[in-house]
């Protein structure tokens, strides 16, 4: 039952991160959410560079939905409990960047928490 759930939760921080990286073709503004301060969504160059980022963001989604289709629930378990420091990464960076701290702990940290309990649930299930 738990790794059912911790399936589904995964599957949720998949989409979640699919959606967040195709976003940049339609509303490239949405990276100040981010948390850096001064972002220049309309520099072409910071363009590029979030073009970039999103299609990783996109496959970095997929890789969960591939891990849910054909492997077990322990790989699944150590890929997101891996993947969880791209979040812990992105509150460092805004924390470095002098980001609101409310994006840093709230969004970032927090998703790093959901994930690291996620990874938990799928390596002991």
């Amino acid at each position: 039952m738990l790794t059912t759930v911790a399936t589904v939760l995964a599957a949720l921080i998949g989409a979640g991160i699919i959606v967040i990286g195709a976003r940049v073709f339609w509303a490239p503004q949405a990276a100040t959410g981010f948390g850096i301060p001064g972002t220049p969504t309309d520099d072409r160059a910071f363009q590029a560079w979030l073009t970039v980022k999103g299609v990783r963001d996109i496959a970095s989604g997929l890789f969960i939905f591939v891990l849910i289709i054909g492997a077990t629930s322990h790989l699944l378990g150590w890929f997101m409990l891996a993947a969880t420091l791209i979040p812990i990464g992105d509150a460092l960076i805004v924390l470095r960047s002098k980001g609101p701290k409310a994006i840093a702990y709230g969004v970032h940290a927090s998703t790093a928490l959901v994930m690291l309990a996620i990874s938990v649930l799928l390596l002991v299930g």
